[in-house]
């Protein structure tokens, strides 16, 4: 029996094929989507394998593929306009929001540096609000000893438009949410806040987005969220990065 790792990982499986094959294994590499009651890892070329747990004879966890820094903050840049909060501040080359349910801080410019930490400590706590730090993958060396308080995955698609379409830049629906906005980079973006489990509500939402100029989509799903997960792959959606949130007053922030 194998200890798997979390969903939307990228791993390697060997696995058995059917009596009589040649060669008698093979081998998936991929994201991995779901382990009971059958293992399903989607490969690069969007194809799904599907094998029986028991026929699973090795498993190694990769690295996600190569995404480019400029890419993972064209996609932040997106959602942090989705969500400017009540009041933002760029400090530093970090972006600081408070209010709407986004108190913390992204270092989103490459000129943000850990040494400017202290100071947005500082502006959350004149606000009364607890200092922390959303973190996407290679934006900014983390210090040792510091443990994340949560993990998000940022999955992204590309989404075209119909022939004829009307609708707003936002959509709403009972269950979902999508806003479109632009990236530094001038691209198009529809990022979906999820609620409910209907692939066709969020293909609405896409398509309308689409009408309107959108080009890529993204999703934000919780390191936990299961169920989400396997929305997010009936949707094609396909992972980008993480981003993980960190407390900002913290003395491993001192040896950085």
């Amino acid at each position: 029996m194998f200890s798997w790792p979390e969903l939307g990982t990228r791993v390697t499986l060997r696995y058995r094929r059917p009596p009589g094959s040649v060669p008698p294994l093979t081998d998936a590499v991929g994201h991995l989507l779901a382990v009971d009651p059958v293992v399903r890892v989607r490969t690069k070329t969007g194809a799904v394998a599907e094998v029986l747990p028991d026929d699973v004879v090795a498993l190694r966890v990769l690295t996600d593929a190569p995404v480019r820094t400029s890419e993972i903050r064209a996609v932040e840049h997106a959602a942090a306009a989705a969500s400017p909060g009540a009041e933002h501040l760029w400090l530093e080359g970090w972006l600081l929001r408070a209010g709407g349910g986004v108190d913390f801080a992204v270092p989103l410019d490459v000129s943000a540096r850990a040494g400017t930490v202290a100071v947005i400590a500082d502006w959350y706590e004149r606000r009364g609000i607890t200092p922390r730090l959303a973190i996407p993958d290679r934006l900014l060396p983390l210090p040792p000893g510091l443990s994340a308080e949560r993990t998000e995955r940022v999955l992204v698609r590309d989404v075209s438009a119909p022939a004829e379409a009307d609708g707003p830049d936002s959509g709403v629906t009972a269950l979902a949410r999508a806003a479109v906005t632009d990236a530094p980079d001038g691209t198009r973006w529809v990022g979906l806040s999820a609620a409910g489990e209907d692939p066709a509500t969020y293909e609405g939402l896409l398509t309308g987005a689409a009408a309107r100029g959108a080009t890529r989509a993204y999703l934000v799903v919780a390191g936990d969220d299961t169920g989400l997960l396997r929305l997010a792959d009936a949707l094609g959606f396909r992972a980008h990065h993480s981003r993980r949130y960190f407390p900002a007053r913290s003395p491993a922030w001192d040896t950085v």
